[in-house]
């Protein structure tokens, strides 16, 4: 037969893994991810703005 005592103790278990997986979850994707995301698209266009100082806007070829 199974002990009350150890499934309770495993229920528990599986509940606090649950609750430490989607604390992890709404960190990332509120937290971290969405400040990378700014990140790499503000450095993107820092790099754009720097080669347009440097070289120059876009424009015609023929000129």
């Amino acid at each position: 037969m199974s002990d009350p005592v150890n499934a309770n103790s495993a229920n528990g278990m599986a509940h606090r893994r649950r609750r430490s997986e989607l604390l992890t979850f709404f960190v990332l994707a509120f937290g971290i991810w969405p400040i990378i995301a700014v990140g790499v698209v503000g450095s993107y266009g820092f790099a754009v703005w720097m080669w347009q100082i440097v070289f120059g806007p876009p424009g015609p070829l023929g000129h």
